[in-house]
């Protein structure tokens, strides 16, 4: 499982640094948001997932599709905007549906659907439950807190997985968010746990017991992930000083962590294998049809 737990996290890594070191080649449409640093967070709680569990996401959407087990060409076919991509090309990178998993950009407004669906389930008594990633950005929405109040009165079996890189965009969190964030959960009667941590291990014994409790009926739960973004908000606007960054990547890189689970030999072939895979999956998303007019 270890070995899996760090090709799935390689995966995620070189999927989002190809895209970053071809975007300016033109292939992409739109915009993108990569998951860089906070691979361990989308494996580690994904990892708990059943059958029929629904996912949700928001524009840092492409870490969580590929932990949940989206196919790699389509994905690239998807930003490069064609009909193979995984919605036909026309939802890009932010949004995204395949299976029980579904993405939108839209800051926060994901929060009200996946309580909706939770509570769908809830009642049809399918045992299935709800997963929503929101960033810590999403604090700043109004629609968030309705939903944490409607999911707390309706006990729906939901998890709120947020994910608080220290930055919304370009602004660090001590200029935009006042109090504290397991708080907010709090106030609602939401149990929470919380962590500041980028092992993958440590992250996937956090969501243990919070995936327990919403499948025995124990209602919402939420999981606080103080984690780290490397790259910037979306393509190149990251306005942090660049010692700061190299030191989180020193400190705080899941792959680094987690590889120490590894022997050398398994690690670096783990890594060959990923490359190629996802080199051929590039390559057979640029050799995929356009749109015909």
């Amino acid at each position: 499982m270890s070995a899996d737990y760090y090709r799935q996290m390689a995966r995620i890594r070189r999927f989002e640094e190809t895209v970053l070191e071809q975007f300016s080649s033109g292939l992409f449409y739109g915009t993108t948001h990569t998951y860089i640093g906070q691979e361990a967070n989308a494996v580690g709680v994904l990892s708990h997932l059943a059958e029929g569990d629904i996912v949700f996401s928001n524009h840092r959407c492409h870490g969580h599709f590929i932990a949940y087990g989206g196919d790699l060409r389509a994905l690239f076919a998807e930003l490069m905007g064609k009909p193979s991509g995984v919605v036909g090309g026309i939802g890009g990178s932010q949004h995204i549906h395949w299976r029980d998993f579904y993405s939108n950009g839209v800051l926060g407004s994901t929060a009200p659907v996946a309580t909706g669906a939770a509570l769908a389930e809830k009642v049809q008594g399918s045992g299935k439950l709800a997963v929503i990633f929101l960033g810590d950005g999403a604090l700043g929405e109004g629609v968030l807190y309705e939903s944490l109040n409607i999911a707390a009165l309706w006990q729906a079996p939901i998890l709120f997985v947020l994910e608080d890189n220290r930055i919304a965009q370009t602004t660090p969190i001590e200029l935009n968010l006042a109090g504290d964030i397991a708080a907010r959960f709090a106030a609602f009667g939401i149990p929470v746990a919380e962590l500041d941590s980028s092992d993958l291990t440590e992250i996937a014994d956090a969501a243990a017991p919070l995936f327990g409790e919403l499948r025995s009926g124990g209602g919402p739960q939420a999981l606080v992930l103080h984690t780290a973004r490397f790259g910037p908000h979306s393509k190149g606007d990251d306005t942090r000083d660049e010692a700061a960054v190299a030191r989180l990547r020193a400190e705080r890189d899941p792959l680094t962590i987690h590889a120490a689970t590894l022997d050398e030999a398994e690690r670096l072939g783990i890594e060959a294998e990923v490359a190629d895979e996802v080199a051929a999956a590039f390559a057979q998303a640029q050799a995929d049809p356009e749109h015909q007019p």
